[in-house]
């Protein structure tokens, strides 16, 4: 069965910023792929790196920072040589990036149909009529009722849930290729979330956008990703299907992500936690970034593991960043062989 080629392909990819106490590498060695139509979940706590991971495929990443390493292949072309005005006309049109924040979007003194029109002029020749349409029709497709009305609203006349809805559209009016969404839905109550996560999903299905979705949020990645990366410290430790991530997961941080959804635990008992806290980027302990957290850590995790196919028991595999890899009975055993 022959794959297409992939919408991106993002190769070693490393990025630090320089501090008064040093480097410090947010993102490292980090690789990937996205084909048309699929959806990427880039999960991992707070510190991670997952967010630094998509600004540096667009580009966005400020001095002191610097992406110090890798590639990013978008349809075969590196992005992080092309100069800064190729990088611009890509953005907004062929790829495109929801932010947490809608405000970050949308400029809260002008009404949203100036806002929509600028952004369809800024990357196409069409008149100002066209753009309008354009504009609603977007609007439309987010599940915006009445969108002719929500074109004249300004953004704090709208709810939060609406604002987002509007920040989507945005990203959506040149139906990109490639679409980064930096935990859109975080704020928003889990009705709105749903629907939106919904929206998304289907349209991804139906245009072949892809589609990289950052979270914090285990649970909504499940319901909406084709493939998980789970990042820890700056790197990926494990990815693979989502199916094949939430039902086996074979490194203990997985583990202890799913394990700390409330719905995976027993109805009565205390919800299960990971120990300990994320390690500072500027202080990462020797070897395995997630040993002192680890209940399996042996002295072997004082080196550094390569993310390497681990065949899982259902005989699958997919690659994992971890010495002692699988269920915590088999890992065990491996531990003290």
């Amino acid at each position: 069965m022959n794959h297409p080629a992939p919408t991106l392909s993002v190769e070693h990819l490393t990025t630090a910023f320089d501090t008064r106490n040093g480097t410090v590498t947010v993102v490292n060695d980090v690789s990937f792929q996205v084909r048309k139509g699929e959806i990427l979940g880039l999960v991992g706590e707070s510190g991670s790196g997952k967010s630094v991971t998509g600004f540096s495929i667009l580009g966005l990443i400020d001095p002191p920072g610097r992406v110090a390493g890798g590639q990013v292949r978008f349809h075969g072309e590196n992005l992080l040589a092309l100069p800064p005005g190729a990088q611009r006309r890509l953005r907004g049109s062929r790829i495109a990036m929801i932010f947490q924040d809608p405000m970050a979007t949308l400029n809260p003194v002008l009404r949203v149909d100036d806002q929509m029109i600028e952004a369809v002029k800024a990357h196409s020749r069409v008149s100002t009529r066209q753009a309008r349409e354009r504009a609603r029709d977007t609007l439309a497709l987010m599940g915006i009722a009445s969108p002719e009305e929500r074109l004249k609203s300004y953004p704090h006349q709208m709810s939060g849930g609406m604002r987002q809805r509007v920040a989507i559209a945005i990203a959506l009016l040149h139906e990109p290729e490639l679409i980064i969404a930096d935990e859109p839905t975080t704020a928003l109550d889990v009705t709105i979330q749903a629907q939106i996560l919904s929206e998304i999903q289907q349209l991804a299905r139906r245009t072949g956008t892809s589609l990289i979705w950052i979270s914090h949020d285990l649970s909504v990645v499940a319901g909406l990703a084709d493939t998980v990366a789970v990042m820890y410290a700056g790197r990926i430790v494990e990815i693979g299907p989502v199916d094949d991530i939430l039902d086996h997961p074979q490194h203990p941080y997985t583990q202890g992500l799913i394990g700390s959804i409330p719905s995976s635990n027993e109805r009565g008992r205390r919800l299960r936690q990971i120990p300990g806290t994320t390690p500072a980027l500027a202080h990462l302990p020797p070897g395995c970034a997630f040993a002192p957290r680890c209940p399996r850590a042996r002295a072997r995790c004082q080196e550094a593991p390569e993310l390497l196919p681990v065949r899982t028991e259902a005989g699958t595999a997919h690659p994992v960043r971890c010495f002692f890899p699988g269920p915590p009975e088999r890992a065990e055993a491996e531990a003290q062989a």
